[in-house]
């Protein structure tokens, strides 16, 4: 299994392969690769940035309920 990335770091990969999809020098096979990468690391990214929103939204609640 694959060790979870933090978001910084996932962001900077997913940076990193853009990057090499646009040079246009990769071969196709990698390229493939390199997309189904980051799809991956784009689905991570999505879902800790739900987490933290939801995170955000109880805690802006419950300051809401204790004021």
């Amino acid at each position: 299994m694959e060790k979870t990335l933090k978001f910084e770091e996932a962001i900077k990969q997913l940076g990193e392969i853009v990057q090499k999809l646009e040079s246009g020098e990769v071969p196709l096979d990698e390229s493939i690769a390199l997309y189904e990468k980051g799809m991956q690391l784009s689905r991570q990214c999505a879902e800790m940035l739900e987490k933290a929103e939801q995170k955000v939204r109880f805690l802006q609640k419950t300051e809401q309920d204790d004021g």
